[in-house]
């Protein structure tokens, strides 16, 4: 599951919503609105985040919120190490072995430490 997709759940259950109501509300199809939760599927577009956000009638900050987890819920990110130091790609790798093994504590002291060593910023799209 993704960080959009986490959220996007507890808005539903926070206020009764359905899947197939909310599918309806953004025509959309239940199973991609599903599979987003999921994260069995890409980044929501810009459009259908602030469907969503009109759906659940967020105030600005939440919706921003909302829009920011977006961004951060690629389910298959994809990291070019080219023209780094053999140490930063010898760490991407391991990285991408150890992942899916580490227990929520270590995932958040990591958030932590990089958050801390470099705040993020919006990203940048391609196009």
């Amino acid at each position: 599951m993704t960080p959009f997709g986490a959220r996007l759940r507890e808005l539903r259950a926070a206020r009764g919503m359905t899947l197939s109501a909310l599918a309806a509300r953004l025509a959309v199809s239940p199973a991609y609105l599903s599979a987003l939760e999921h994260g069995k599927r890409g980044t929501p577009s810009r459009g259908l985040v602030h469907q969503i956000c009109e759906a659940f009638d967020l105030i600005w900050d939440d919706a921003e919120a909302l829009a920011r987890l977006a961004r951060l819920s690629r389910p298959r990110p994809r990291l070019d190490t080219a023209g780094l130091s053999p140490e930063q790609t010898a760490l991407a790798n391991r990285f991408a072995d150890t992942l899916p093994h580490l227990p929520p504590a270590t995932v958040a002291a990591i958030e932590t430490l990089i958050a801390t060593a470099h705040p993020a910023r919006p990203r940048r799209r391609r196009g």
